[in-house]
Order: structure tokens, then sequence, then C-alpha cells
């Protein structure tokens, strides 16, 4: 049978020198992660490594279908990020509370989400940035208001729109990247943005665990995260932030932006895990759900996006667009 490669040499993913270069990479850590905990469980039998055996493993999944998604089929990676902010917004409202009245209410805001990525694949961005901050913010008052229910409305009116907000609006500008013009002399484009900050993200996270663990001391918010330490968060925005440094190729920033936007990334996305984490205190959960093995659910994998998303596109887009 003979297989139709036409769609592929079509994407030109492998002429993308920048795009590969990061591609390549994020396949070498995981390759170095894992054989690095069967080396240490080999040495020391008696090591407790099966929880990050099993994050690894489900990185392995993540990232490779992140990637294919991204660098084959840019169509394909608007619906694969719709998906996850569904997916964010079914675990967010089902661990809230909301009123039985509210389901009307509910269901407009989940036909918000392809309307929503609509906008940001046709590049739409007047409609783009004004749709859920404006007209679904008044909306879905006006549904809840219709079911007649006004006990508690006021607590639905807020956690509905700032569901919408966080794991919607936040995210879909990850797939509006993908969308931005080509600039001259920038190659890497808009799946090079994609990968820059999804990437500088996720390592962000890494980075500040590891500090945190290496030589963590003094707590920032005991209350809301108490492994969260000084010196975790400040280790991690500077590791972030050189890294940032070196995967400038993937984005048209200068230098001097470069290092302003990375170290942006990594505060933005300190933020978005705390806000999360005190959500999941408040309602007494440890994680979203148990979708991803070794990780929680997907929103607590991508917690941190729905902060660092916006941040890192807006100042993309007024620096250099």
């Amino acid at each position: 049978m003979k297989v139709n490669l036409d769609w592929l040499l079509h994407a030109n993913v492998f002429e993308n020198k920048e795009v590969m270069t990061i591609v390549v990479l994020i396949f070498a850590l995981l390759s170095f992660a894992t054989l690095l905990f069967f080396i240490i469980g080999k040495l020391k039998p008696d090591a407790n490594l099966k929880e990050l055996k099993t994050r690894t493993k489900s990185w392995w999944i993540m990232a490779s279908l992140f990637i294919i998604t991204t660098i084959f089929s840019v169509k394909i990676s608007y619906v694969a990020i719709a998906f996850l902010s569904f997916v964010a917004f079914r675990e967010l409202y089902s661990i809230l509370g909301f009123r039985q009245s509210d389901r009307h209410a509910i269901f407009w805001a989940l036909l918000s989400i392809p309307i929503q990525y609509y906008l940001a694949y046709s590049g739409w961005y007047g409609a783009f940035i004004i749709f859920i901050p404006v007209i679904m913010f008044l909306l879905l008052p006006l549904r809840l208001v219709l079911k007649g229910d006004t006990v508690g409305i006021v607590k639905s009116m807020a956690t509905l729109q700032w569901i919408l907000m966080l794991t919607v609006f936040g995210l879909s500008h990850l797939a509006y990247l993908l969308s931005l013009p080509d600039l001259e002399g920038f190659d890497a484009g808009g799946r090079g943005l994609l990968l820059f900050v999804v990437f500088l993200t996720e390592i962000n996270d890494v980075m500040q665990f590891a500090w945190g663990k290496l030589l963590g001391r003094h707590k920032i918010i005991p209350k809301v995260s108490p492994n969260k330490t000084w010196e975790g968060f400040i280790g991690g925005i500077i590791s972030t932030t050189v890294i940032g440094y070196f995967l400038g190729f993937l984005t048209p920033l200068s230098t001097g932006l470069l290092i302003i936007v990375s170290f942006l990334v990594a505060v933005s996305g300190f933020f978005g895990d705390i806000v999360m984490s005190s959500i999941k205190r408040d309602v007494g959960v440890k994680d979203t759900s148990t979708a991803i093995p070794g990780h929680g659910g997907v929103l607590d994998r991508i917690d941190s996006l729905a902060y660092t998303a916006p941040t890192f596109f807006h100042l993309v887009y007024f620096f250099c667009y």
C-alpha cells in the first residue's frame, strides 16, 4: 500500500531549522531524564522513583502529541488547543460546585470555545480580544437571570466568567500565535513562538521545583502552597530567563526584550501555579482530576500556561507586530 506523504512535504516542517532544533532538544531532555532514572534505579534499588518515572512517561506522551500536532499540521493545532481548553474548563467547573440552574449558562460558555478558537484561527484580533471579556461577560449573567433562580447567582456569575477567562481566553492566545503574520527575517514563525512559550513555561515549573528541592528553606506563601520557596522561585526565574535567552532564535525579539519577556514568562507562570493551588486548597482537592498519571488533571499541567500565554502573546504582539 502506497502512503501519500505530500501533506508532510508541503508542510516544509523539516526545512525549519529553528523549530526542529527545539523538537530535538525536548526529546533529548526526555531521553536524558529517562536514562538518568534508569541508572539511579540500578545503582540505588531502594530509591523511590515511581512518581518521577510515571511523570516522565506522561511527559513523553504529552510532548509527542503536542509536537506532532504543532509541527505537522497547524490546523490540527487549533483543534488540539481548543480541546485542552474544553478539558480544563470541564475539570474546573466540576470541582467548583455550580447550581443545578446554572447548566444552561455553562452550555453557553462551552459554545463560546469553538467561537473563540475560530476567531484565533481567522486572525481577527479585534473580535478575538473582546469576545470573552466583553460579549460573554454580558451574555452569561443574562442567561443565568432568565432561569429565575437568584439564590447564589452572584457567585455563579463571577465563577463562570472567571473559569472562561482562565481556561479559554487565556489558553486561546496559544492558538492565536499560529495566526500571526510572517515577519521578514524571522523563519520560526507562529510554530516557533508557540514552542517557545510552552517549553519555557514547562521548564520554568521544573526549574522552580528543582531549585526548591535543592536549596529551598524560606516559604513564600505556606498557607497556599507549602512547597513554594523563595530559593526555588528566584532560582527558577534566573534559570528560565537564561534558557529563554538561548532559545531566542524562536522569537523575533531583540536581546534586551528577549531577556525581559523570558523573565516575565517565568514570573507569570509562578502566578498561574499559585492561583490554581489556592483554588484547589479552597475546595479541598489535591488535583483537578486523574486524567494524566503522575500529574493529576490536564489543568494541573497547564495552569501556568493560562497566565504565560496571554503575557507572552501581548508582549510579542506589541513589540513586534
